[in-house]
């Protein structure tokens, strides 16, 4: 059976990694969540203290310590989902936190940090059979891959979104301070020099701020099986 990439891009909190997930259970493909490996890095940062309190990198520090950054990704059949390993320790919960949130923009815009996950992401995805989602899959990762999405919603949607996610999790953040951080997200994903989120010409765009999960995963099972039968 042909067996395809599938990109999907898009902005924080845009329902990216719902979607990918779903589409990858469907067409029995490997769901790659990019956002996870620089969540992980951005872990270790902090870890390290390499990251002060005012958001500078030692950017020194980062490029010396990633030789020591070793990222896996683990099925768990208690959730049906690839979970991240940091150094071979599951972090999946522990890079979901606000503040690592709030810093892995500081990281993934560093250059040599950007270059080493990509490497990863390109020798997982080159086999094909693989649904990754990010902010660059579909123009640097994946350029040439068979279907590509953009996701977008307005800052609105995607707030209380993420909100209320963080909520179900037990934490308790002020909507405003949600709402600033994805703002100060995009503006640095789209400003970075290297690798800025950017929609693939290519990539079929899907503005879900009023669109329930359902029908945007039927409308992209159905550009994938047109790319399939084609």
């Amino acid at each position: 059976m042909k067996r395809i990439s599938i990109a999907i891009d898009g902005l924080s909190a845009s329902g990216k990694s719902t979607l990918a997930q779903s589409l990858a259970k469907a067409l029995n493909y490997i769901y790659i969540d990019t956002g996870a490996m620089y969540r992980a890095v951005t872990l270790f940062a902090l870890r390290e203290k390499l990251i002060d309190h005012e958001s500078n990198l030692n950017e020194e520090g980062m490029i010396m310590a990633l030789p020591r950054i070793y990222l896996t990704f683990r099925f768990n059949p208690g959730t049906g989902k690839s979970e991240i390993c940091l150094n071979g320790r599951n972090v999946e919960k522990e890079v979901r936190a606000h503040e690592v949130s709030r810093q892995v923009s500081v990281v993934s815009r560093l250059p040599e940090v950007r270059e080493k996950l990509v490497i990863a992401q390109r020798r997982i995805g080159e086999a094909g059979g693989v649904v990754m989602d990010g902010r660059d899959i579909g123009t640097v990762v994946l350029p040439n891959a068979e279907l590509k999405f953009f996701m977008t919603a307005s800052i609105k949607a995607r707030g209380e979104r993420r909100h209320a996610e963080l909520a179900r999790r037990g934490r308790a953040i002020a909507l405003d301070d949600v709402l600033s951080n994805l703002q100060e997200r995009d503006r640095i994903d789209s400003t970075r020099e290297h690798s800025p989120l950017t929609q693939a010409e290519d990539a079929i765009v899907i503005d879900n701020s009023d669109l329930s999960i359902e029908q945007q995963f039927d409308h992209m099972m159905s550009c994938a099986q047109q790319v399939l039968n084609a």
